[in-house]
């Protein structure tokens, strides 16, 4: 028998939205490349981005912490070697669909297990710098993340890879017609830090870090230091029921 027209629209509808899931699923299925294994990497892995924050204060005399609206939005907490990308306003006939995020596209495809792309969409936070496309690029090839100054678009798509990314806005505004990539692997200001290709991404549910590669060691000790005196603070204040007591006695707040 027949489908009445409405109930065969609502069939075909239902079936439209579920295929980008199946998509979308089996993308998430993919295993992706593993990370090499890096010792840097592994020690930032184990601490806090507090504590690199802290630490990078401490060790360069600057913050390495970009603004405070560099919100995670899809995935979890990250750690890698950054990848960079810039763009910047242009006219149409320059921000045309090959243009417009032609070196955020090589370095998404470029990039190598366990790296952090940073994209850097100079003077707004109303174009989206990424959206399901680079995510399922960046998923299949193993990358820890995406930084964007800048927004993101297709959130419930890209939430469905598993792909962790870090925005400044979200947006489905499109960079075509509006912006075109420059560069890309140059260093970028990217929500108020310099980040450099090779600088180390440490970031979680508080912000994003960034640490300066040639002081990576020095901040990882130091970041290791604050942490250790940390976890000695909260069985003591605990025990004494004084968080007064425990900055006396550590010299930590």
């Amino acid at each position: 028998m027949r489908l009445p027209i409405p109930r065969r629209a609502m069939l075909l509808a239902a079936a439209v939205i579920a295929a980008p899931a199946v998509i979308v699923t089996a993308v998430a299925d993919k295993k992706a490349p593993a990370a090499p294994d890096d010792p840097l990497i592994a020690g930032y892995k184990a601490t806090y981005p507090a504590s690199v924050s802290d630490a990078v204060e401490i060790v360069t005399g600057k913050s390495g912490t970009m603004r405070h609206d560099m919100k995670l939005v899809t995935g979890k907490a990250m750690v890698g070697r950054a990848v960079t990308s810039l763009a910047r306003p242009a006219p149409p006939e320059a921000a045309t669909p090959a243009l417009s995020t032609k070196h955020s596209v090589e370095m998404i495809d470029e990039a190598k297990p366990g790296e952090v792309g940073v994209i850097v969409m100079e003077g707004t936070l109303d174009i989206a710098a990424m959206g399901n496309l680079m995510g399922t690029t960046a998923t299949v090839r193993g990358m820890a993340g995406m930084v964007l100054d800048g927004a993101i678009r297709d959130i419930w798509d890209i939430r469905r890879m598993g792909l962790t990314v870090y925005a400044r806005s979200s947006t489905p505004s499109t960079a075509v017609g509006h912006y075109a990539t420059v560069a890309r692997n140059i260093p970028v200001e990217c929500a108020g830090v310099t980040v450099r290709p090779g600088d180390i991404i440490v970031a979680d549910e508080d912000g994003v870090v960034v640490v300066p590669i040639e002081r990576a060691e020095e901040v990882l000790k130091k970041a290791k230091e604050i942490d250790d005196r940390e976890s000695g603070m909260f069985p003591f204040i605990r025990r004494e029921k004084s968080l007064r007591k425990a900055i006396e006695l550590y010299g930590r707040i």
